[in-house]
């Protein structure tokens, strides 16, 4: 991907009587989704969500996205609307809400999760206000109707939002369940509705936009789950996304059928059930034990829930593999289920929990090793998508929710559907959708920031540059003491990390052979050089570098210290 064009910083110069979509994140790639619209001067926000790191950013698990953009324009950000409660959607609120100073509007359930949140990590007074499908509410130019949408979590919107200019569909996430195991089925008649009296612009979901057919049932899955129960004779472990409500409730109903007993393992697993439950829902399934109860019952009565289906380094799921957890052991025989499809880019850390469970002889099972469904999407496929366009029969699709191959997918299936214009954009493109002919005016500049050991940084800071750096060219610290004269009062001290295995005979000379490289260098200053550190520093820098490249190939970080004494 070209590296965008540094823009200047907003506010751009916007018709103020133009509906204009801004996506600051998510629409590049899964994850970090942030969305703006801006009419009049006035702007609304639209989900705020966390993305999972990779190995371009060593030491980092969570990334967010940046909102300098809505921070900057003040009072004038009228509101943020949170769909839904899955991490990629409401996860980054707790982190970045004091920036933004706004109201957050979102469902009963999304609340609790998010005030749990906030509980841990602040910020403190902040100001959510819950509300329901059928619920208007009214920010300045903007009217928002909220609409049930089913999905593999509870209590999730869909955004109907009325402007001067038009009315826009906003989708969150949604899937076309016939009969959801938690609450009603999407509510398609108020979305037909929102077709006959006219759609502006349709911003979708685009995960399953390359899949055909239709998501399926959730409720299948407990047929699926309950066939690995019976055909496994050890204790058996689930991992799941430690959101999926849904998914829980199909573990304890087929766990009850083949007559175990279900623990949960992972804090936000168990956060979420409390969440879940103080909304009433999961109530009509035997109560959860603890881990310490199960690891009581002979493992053929267990089922353990475990977080970690993405593969997360201090995930239960990983600490179980790596055998490092406290308190909870999978044996030979045992069996653990990945219930969940892979986030893209994390297939290499779930590879790596698989081997080290089947390593240990323990069987491991994927949805795509079942006859029966043990996983099922919470997102659109093409069918269902092609629903939706039928329904509100917009005159504009803007993809967001995925990697450009799914949104490509997405606005190429709505062309099929006949739907008049579509935009794919990318994050920072400021698209105006009305009046008049939708088109790109502007791009705005987008970033990621950081969770960094409690701090927030920049995705580009120098400090995960250096990291990444480390990870491939490794590092050499030089000290050399001198005195005022410049004479050089003990053997130059080295320090390499990365390059060569201080244990191994063949490599045990290497540093030896920068010392002697830094003394050639010394020898060849003049008095004058050898008296200005600076030079000095500088000097043997590059010399030490130019030696390690011919070498060994690499360039290592090399850093310097002149010591007088």
């Amino acid at each position: 991907m070209k590296k965008k064009t540094p823009l200047p910083p907003m506010p751009l110069d916007l018709d103020p009587n133009a509906l204009h979509f801004v996506p600051l994140g998510g629409a590049e790639q899964f994850g970090v989704n942030l969305n703006a619209y801006t009419y009049g001067g006035k702007w609304l926000g639209v989900d705020l969500g966390i993305g999972f790191a990779d190995d371009r950013h060593p030491g980092i698990d969570l990334l967010l996205p940046d909102p300098t953009l809505l921070a900057d324009v003040g009072k004038d950000l009228l509101g943020l609307f949170v769909t839904h409660a899955h991490e990629d959607h409401v996860g980054a609120v707790p982190y970045l809400l004091p920036r933004l100073n706004c109201p957050v509007y979102c469902s009963r359930f999304t609340a609790k999760v998010l005030r749990r949140k906030i509980d841990e990590l602040g910020p403190r007074n902040a100001d959510i206000r819950i509300v329901s499908p059928g619920d208007v509410i009214t920010l300045g130019p903007f009217t928002i109707r909220c609409v049930h949408v089913a999905h593999s979590i509870p209590d999730c919107l869909f955004l109907l939002i009325d402007t001067p200019a038009g009315r826009i569909a906003h989708s969150g996430d949604w899937h076309l369940d016939p009969n959801p195991v938690i609450g009603p089925p999407t509510d398609s008649q108020t979305l037909r509705a929102a077709g006959d009296s006219g759609i502006m612009a349709y911003i979708g979901d685009s995960t399953n936009a390359e899949v055909p057919g239709r998501a399926g049932a959730e409720r299948d899955t407990q047929k699926g789950l309950e066939a690995v129960f019976s055909d496994s004779p050890g204790r058996v472990g689930i991992t799941i996304f430690s959101s999926h409500i849904a998914r829980i409730w199909n573990i304890a109903k087929a766990a009850q059928h083949c007559k175990r007993k279900v623990a949960l393992v992972g804090f936000s697993l168990q956060r979420m059930v409390e969440a879940a439950k103080s909304c009433g829902f999961l109530q009509d399934i035997p109560d959860f034990i603890s881990a310490e109860e199960a690891n009581a019952l002979p493992a053929e009565k267990v089922v353990m829930v475990i977080t970690g289906s993405q593969g997360e380094t201090r995930a239960a799921l990983s600490r179980i593999a790596r055998g490092e957890h406290p308190y909870v052991r999978f044996h030979r025989g045992d069996t653990v289920v990945f219930s969940s499809r892979a986030i893209a880019g994390n297939e290499k850390a779930i590879n790596a929990v698989k081997n080290n469970l089947a390593a240990t002889g323990i069987r491991v099972i994927s949805a795509e090793d079942t006859a029966l469904p043990i996983h099922i999407s919470g997102h659109p496929c093409r069918e269902e998508i092609t629903d939706m366009f039928g329904w509100l029969r917009p005159a504009l699709v803007v993809p967001v929710h995925g990697e450009r191959t799914q949104l490509e997918a997405h606005a190429e299936l709505a062309r099929t559907c006949q739907v008049p214009a579509t935009i794919v954009p990318t994050n920072g493109s400021v698209i105006r959708l009305g009046p008049g002919t939708p088109k790109v005016v502007g791009q705005v500049p987008t970033s990621l920031l950081a969770i960094d050991q409690g701090r927030i940084i920049s995705a580009d800071h120098a400090a995960i540059g250096a990291r990444r750096k480390l990870q491939f060219s490794g590092a050499v610290h030089v000290t050399v003491v001198l005195d005022e004269t410049g004479k050089i009062l003990a053997e130059p001290k080295i320090t390499s990390v990365g390059l060569v295995d201080p244990k191994h005979p063949s490599e045990q000379g290497f540093e030896s052979e920068i010392v002697d490289e830094i003394l050639e260098i010394l020898d060849d200053m003049t008095d004058e050089e050898i008296l200005d550190d600076a030079f000095l520093s500088e000097e043997i820098r590059i010399g030490v570098r130019r030696f390690v490249q011919h070498e060994r190939g690499m360039k290592p970080k090399i850093t310097t210290h002149i010591v007088r004494v």
